[in-house]
Order: structure tokens, then sequence, then C-alpha cells
């Protein structure tokens, strides 16, 4: 399992636009094969900026399988013109996980 990072200023003043938007642009990524999960978050220090988070089966899902197909013009066709310049997107894979209250370390 991968996990996108994708961080993404919207234009001020668009918020409400962009939400609605990737309403209809998150169906389109989660039809993507490959595409487990998929998270949107919207800053509270900076109410422009959203943490888009995907976890995808394999890394190559999402950057051969998916940025390389229709569905990628679709979904950036849908939220593209929000953004305010270009999102900033790393991968990240587990080292290890564990249950949120599992107090081992103490």
């Amino acid at each position: 399992m991968f996990l996108e990072h994708a961080l993404i200023n919207v234009t001020p003043g668009a918020e409400s636009a962009f939400e609605a938007d990737y309403a209809q642009a998150k169906t389109v990524l989660a039809s993507s094969p490959g595409c487990l999960r998929i998270q949107l978050h919207r800053g509270v220090e900076h109410p422009s900026r959203y943490l888009l988070l995907v976890e995808w089966q394999t890394i190559d899902d999402h950057l051969v399988g998916f940025r390389q197909s229709a569905s990628f013009a679709k979904w950036r066709a849908l939220i593209g013109p929000h953004f305010d310049g270009t999102p900033e997107v790393d991968h990240y894979q587990p080292l290890s996980s564990m249950p949120p209250n599992d107090d081992s370390d103490s």
C-alpha cells in the first residue's frame, strides 16, 4: 500500500466551488483501479489549503494507471480550475502500523 499526500492550494474565495466540484471528481478517482481510500481535509489555519490523502494498492496504480488515463484528465478538468499553483504531491509507504490505542510505547 502507498499513500499519496497532496497539498492543494485553492484560489481564495473559490473554496465552496472547489469542494462542490471535488464531490464529483472524487467519484472519478474512486473508480480508478488500485484506489483503496480517499480523504480530503481542509486547513484550519489556512482555509484555502487542502490535504488530499489517497491510498493506492501500488505506486504504479497512481502514477501509471491513473495519471496516464482519461480519468485523470477528467479529474483535473473538474478541480484544476480552482488550484492556486501546482499541488505538491509525495508518496509514502508504511514502515509499521499499530492499533490507535496501543500503549506498547508507554
